[in-house]
């Protein structure tokens, strides 16, 4: 069985019961493929580095799994067909060194932050005026 790690990207605008769906078709892939999750996480909101579908920005989505190559193709045609997937991608990791799990702080404060600044600049040559 090999590793693999999947990042997909959705719709910014999607809600919570959305993604969570997208996710749980993800986890019946992989389970109906005899599949081993290991484990998703949700990187938030990023700025994208080119528009896709006119959105600049996209919800990053990890997902770290064991399985077999029928598996992944059925899992990327999924992805392909769900109009709510702006991106994808799948990479063989077997050979690579497992990593350790990163402790996150406060996944979405940086792309906040940067839109608070963005969104203070005006107000404040406003109030100057």
């Amino acid at each position: 069985m090999r590793k693999y790690e999947t990042i997909y990207i959705l719709q910014p605008d999607l809600n919570e019961d959305e993604i969570k769906v997208i996710a749980d078709k993800v986890q019946d892939v992989i389970a109906s493929y005899k599949g081993n999750f290991q484990r998703l996480e949700d990187w938030g909101i990023r700025k994208l580095a080119y528009p896709i579908r006119k959105s600049a920005r996209g919800r990053y989505l990890y997902l770290r799994f064991d399985g077999g190559a029928e598996m992944i193709a059925e899992l990327e045609r999924r992805l392909r067909l769900d109009e709510k997937v702006l991106r994808y991608q799948t990479v063989n990791i077997t050979d690579q060194p497992e990593k350790p799990v990163a402790e996150k702080k406060a996944p979405l404060a940086e792309p906040e932050a940067a839109e608070a600044v963005e969104a203070g600049a005006p107000a404040a040559e406003t109030a100057t005026e």
